[in-house]
């Protein structure tokens, strides 16, 4: 079984090659280093910002909408003990 690559590899990619670039930038070229550094920045924040409201990590808008049961909650998550089972 192989590997396919998905949408958030593809996000991590292009905010490591953003910010990679914007070093490259800073480095080669008469543009200061923290302004190169920024302006790239400001790319990745907006591929972080259509992947988390544009294209979000959910499979439909209905799954927003579902209530969770109790029992459905990790207990590491949960805030309420629950009770023994007898």
């Amino acid at each position: 079984m192989g590997y396919t690559l998905q949408y958030y590899d593809l996000v991590l990619v292009c905010i490591a090659a953003s910010l990679g670039i914007g070093a490259g930038i800073g480095y080669a070229t008469p543009v200061p280093y923290p302004a190169a550094i920024a302006a790239l920045g400001f790319v990745a924040i907006g591929f972080i910002g259509h992947a988390l409201f544009v294209n979000g990590p959910v499979d439909d808008t209905e799954d927003l909408v579902e209530e969770v049961e109790l029992e459905e909650v990790p207990q590491v998550l949960s805030p309420v003990e629950s009770e023994p089972e007898t």
